[in-house]
């Protein structure tokens, strides 16, 4: 099977990749506009597969998409494309319209074009996966009962309207033309090859740089924790086996408060790095409260039983586990966050998925 794969070189489509070319025999053809989280270093120890292809090409871009199409032939499409730093959304919302919605219409038009004109067999046998986020469905009091699939929508920043409304395209498309499709939301993501903005690469590389870690507000919000690895085989999981029209939600099940997280984070280094590298009795010393952002989600908790029922689907990380490796590896990969650093990127703030 050739999988056309966007977003590739982001933090969870680089980790769909690696899983695919590692453990499969399926082609990727690999679309990312290498934006500043777009990073190929991710793919190092796959680039050399003959399997691999890598095309520099925004989704917004539909002549160019239209000859990717023409040239390589997909047999599916794993659509990861996205802007996707809350933060960041608050501060250039027009970005994330135009890549999350835009792109994914763009993108969209492309590929049913592209499913109409193939012959019947592989017509019946074509697939088109959006993969978006548990932040559609907006948050969750503590009490309250976890998301599931028919949990109605109510995204609560630009970033998640905007993968909202993307959701609600790919909908249309398959009511509308018949468009063969399947959705995915998954919880807050973390692993290997984290983009240094986010909650838990900043908060280790703060606390390895003696620089203070910031905490939203309290420190309160709750999120469901997904190891990256494991939410690459829930993806490949569902556009193999699962249900065209359906929707999944792939969590963790890992529910812990943010402040648990970085409390974690800093006990793991304390085991793991001298206290004295940073200069302080403690990495917990670090950490600084910090004004909550606007409309800071409360809780998020990802109702699994779908994809485990149904495609027998479970993650294989628990959170101790999983945020060992993370740490871990990021202890023993200076070399790729360092580069990441030396460009235009400035740890200013801290986020999520």
């Amino acid at each position: 099977m050739k999988i056309l794969i966007t977003g590739g070189a982001g933090f969870i489509g680089s980790a769909v990749i690696r899983y695919v070319l590692e453990s499969t025999d399926d082609e990727v053809i690999n679309v990312d506009k290498l934006t500043y989280a777009g990073n190929l270093e991710s793919l190092l120890n796959v680039e050399n597969y003959n399997r691999y292809t890598f095309a520099q090409v925004d989704i917004c871009d539909r002549e160019s998409l239209e000859k990717l199409f023409e040239k390589h032939a997909p047999d599916s499409v794993m659509h990861l494309a996205a802007e996707s730093h809350v933060d960041r959304s608050i501060d250039e919302p027009g970005e994330f319209i135009q890549t999350n919605v835009i792109g994914t219409y763009e993108l969209l038009e492309t590929a049913r074009k592209y499913w109409q004109s193939l012959p019947e067999i592989k017509k019946a046998n074509f697939r088109f996966h959006h993969i978006s986020t548990d932040e559609v469905y907006g948050d969750l009091e503590l009490s309250d009962p976890m998301f599931t699939e028919t949990t109605p929508y109510s995204p609560s920043s630009p970033y998640s309207a905007s993968k909202a409304s993307s959701d609600h395209l790919v909908r249309a498309w398959g009511r509308t033309y018949g468009f063969p499709y399947l959705i995915t939301n998954c919880s807050n993501n973390y692993g290997p090859y984290h983009f240094p903005e986010k909650l838990i690469p900043h908060v280790i590389l703060n606390a390895l740089s003696g620089k203070p870690i910031p905490v939203y507000g309290s420190g309160k919000q709750v999120r469901d924790w997904l190891f990256v690895d494991d939410h690459a085989r829930a993806l490949y999981r569902v556009l193999t086996q699962g249900i065209v029209g359906e929707t999944y939600n792939i969590g963790g099940h890992n529910e812990k408060k943010n402040i648990e997280v970085v409390n974690t984070i800093c006990e793991l280094l304390e085991e793991l790095v001298p206290k004295r590298a940073v200069g302080v009795s403690s990495f917990k010393d670090l950490i600084t409260f910090v004004k909550d952002r606007p409309g800071h989600d409360i809780r998020y908790a990802i109702d699994a039983s779908k994809i485990k029922n149904d495609l027998g689907w479970i993650p294989e990380e628990t959170f101790e586990s999983g945020i060992r490796k993370t740490v871990t590896w990021y202890l023993n990969n200076e070399s790729w966050w360092q580069r990441v650093l030396s460009g235009e990127y400035q740890m200013t703030r801290v986020g999520e998925i």
